[in-house]
């Protein structure tokens, strides 16, 4: 199809097509799908089959440049993460078990149940979900941080302030308040420096390791530790 009927008489024209009462919009239609099929099986055109093999024959690296990369400390394993500020402290944990972030909700208390750690209950979407004070679980200094958004904003790396944040694994989701809250940022796993002793050997010793991230010093939570005790203490 040359005339691209869907523009003149269908859903972006002026829905005049007799077959819009059969398949309410254009592509639901045997003439849309035929035409989305031939862009599909038309021929490459000239040159670009080469253009995309010369591409890709510069960006992957052979198994030896893989192990010069290793050797000069430039790794390729990136790990994901999402930065967020709780109080005084920069903080950050794996990307993939955050589920969603949205803007703060009302937290309603559980009678004979919330307490320091476990503040109530909020409605996420339509789904309610347990809150939590990270703070409070990680033993946080309380006092308020002076924020340094207008600092820390820019392009490539947006910070927003407070936040509620979803995480969850294994099923079991959880809503904590960040006071601030990065994008998500990838590092080299030779850019993760080991805690502190001072750290380590904490009763909240919930960091097991640290970054550098826009000249902050920012600790890597031990998800695993993490979430046992959220489960421990909470369920």
């Amino acid at each position: 199809m040359t005339n691209h009927c869907w523009n003149e008489i269908g859903v972006l024209g002026d829905h005049s097509c007799p077959q819009l009462k059969t398949f309410i919009h254009c592509r639901n239609c045997t003439v849309y799908s035929a035409a989305g099929r031939g862009l599909l099986d038309r021929e490459a055109p000239l040159g670009y089959i080469d253009e995309w093999t010369d591409l890709f024959s510069h960006t992957k690296l052979s198994p030896a440049g893989r192990q010069n990369e290793t050797e000069t400390g430039q790794t390729d394993h990136m790990i994901s993460v999402l930065i967020f500020r709780l109080g005084v402290e920069w903080l950050a944990l794996t990307a993939k078990y955050f589920k969603e972030i949205t803007h703060p909700c009302v937290i309603h208390t559980i009678p004979h149940r919330s307490n320091e750690i476990l503040q109530g209950i909020v409605n996420i979407r339509g789904e309610i979900l347990m809150s939590i004070s990270l703070k409070n679980l990680l033993g946080l200094e309380i006092k308020e941080a002076k924020s340094d958004h207008s600092k820390a904003k820019n392009v490539f790396n947006p910070v927003v302030q407070q936040r509620m944040i979803v995480i969850e694994k294994e099923g079991h989701p959880w809503v904590f308040t960040a006071d601030e809250v990065s994008n998500i940022q990838r590092f080299r796993s030779d850019q993760f420096k080991p805690a502190p002793a001072v750290i380590s050997q904490a009763n909240e010793a919930y960091t097991k390791s640290v970054i550098n991230w826009q000249s902050k010093k920012v600790n890597y939570l031990d998800d695993e530790l993490l979430f046992y005790t959220i489960s421990r203490r909470l369920m």
